[in-house]
């Protein structure tokens, strides 16, 4: 992401912590685009970073400007993603860091964070509970807060994603830009270089939740069908994409403004949705996204069948991060094949209908 060195705030000679970062792939999505009747479709997969998801541009930003400006330490609230960029770049740039999560966090980014040196702290509740524990800690121990917009940082790392988009567009922009949104910057960022270029086109986060079995957190989703200016605190915020975990977006009003200056919306979508919609994405594209990028695809099927796009709409999505960072879903057992030879032949063809 550093061949924008010059759009990114480091110093003359500052040599950024880096593992790689940026320049994922922009992929076509042949298969799933026949499958909706849909001519040209795009994804970014920001999985492919080096800690797996979109948040290493904004962290290695944040940490490279903590360094050369002599942090002593860093803490951080996060729902998995961020603290584990947070402790591996940290752990690159020898800073000590400290991440809270929510205790329902997944193993595998409590894993990066421990494996990467940082003491990692669980708390009863969202990540806005994690982000109000270490506003009150961090300041009394002398290390830096490294919360979503507590510095400016993380959102210059983030916004090469938009910078990249229109490289690899050829300059050109979409009719259609689908990103989850959780905390909201990471879309303000996006959507704030997106919708500066020459043919500005639509910014359409898809924000999701929403079932008939349980409350979902979508706050976005909600100021946008009353109208209003702000987000408000979503009560009880529960979702397995624990990126959109986000009862109180800090950005809120960012990301609403976005929306209203390229005729955008928010859109909600299920769990079940995104269950079905992250299947079908690795059935037909061998793409295995996590839940916040399955997402996207939900809320592209929902805009195919109310007609919001047509076949020939240009639509880009962002995945996120990866899929193995999270818990799989539900998935059918793998076939045995202990026997005889005759045995697993006939187990082998009966389960391949052959």
């Amino acid at each position: 992401m550093y061949r924008f060195r010059e759009l990114v705030p480091l110093d003359p000679g500052e040599e950024p912590v880096f593992l790689g970062e940026g320049g994922t792939p922009l992929l076509t999505l042949p298969r799933l685009g026949a499958h909706l009747g849909l001519t040209h479709l795009w994804a970014k997969d920001e999985g492919q970073n080096p800690t797996g998801s979109f948040k290493a541009r904004g962290l290695g930003m944040a940490v490279t400007k903590a360094r050369g400006l002599g942090v002593k330490g860093l803490m951080i609230p996060s729902a998995g993603n961020a603290g584990g960029a947070a402790a591996v770049y940290g752990a690159r740039a020898g800073l000590p860091v400290a991440v809270v999560v929510p205790r329902a966090t997944t193993e595998a980014a409590i894993a990066e964070a421990l494996l990467a040196g940082a003491h990692v702290f669980t708390v009863d509740g969202t990540i806005a509970t994690a982000g109000k524990l270490i506003a009150g800690i961090a300041p009394r121990i002398g290390w830096f807060d490294l919360a979503t917009l507590k510095e400016p940082y993380r959102l210059e790392g983030k916004k090469t994603m938009g910078l990249e988009l229109a490289e690899q567009l050829g300059w050109e922009t979409p009719d259609m830009l689908i990103y989850p949104t959780g905390a909201a910057p990471a879309s303000s960022a996006s959507g704030r270089r997106t919708t500066s270029w020459p043919r500005s086109g639509g910014s359409r986060p898809g924000s999701r939740r929403s079932s008939p079995s349980r409350p979902r957190v979508r706050p976005v989703v909600k100021a946008w069908t009353d109208g209003a200016e702000v987000t408000t605190m979503w009560e009880n915020a529960v979702t397995d994409a624990p990126g959109l975990r986000v009862p109180g977006p800090f950005a809120g009003r960012q990301m609403l403004k976005i929306l209203r200056d390229t005729g955008g919306h928010g859109r909600a979508v299920s769990e079940r949705e995104i269950v079905d919609a992250q299947r079908l994405l690795a059935r037909l594209e061998g793409i295995w996204t996590s839940p916040e990028g399955a997402a996207n695809v939900a809320a592209l099927i929902q805009m195919k069948d109310a007609r919001v796009v047509t076949a020939d709409t240009r639509v880009m999505m962002v995945f996120t991060g990866c899929g193995i960072k999270n818990p799989p879903p539900p998935m059918p057992a793998p076939i045995d094949l202990a026997g005889s030879d005759a045995d697993v032949l006939a187990r082998v063809k009966q389960a391949m209908g052959l």
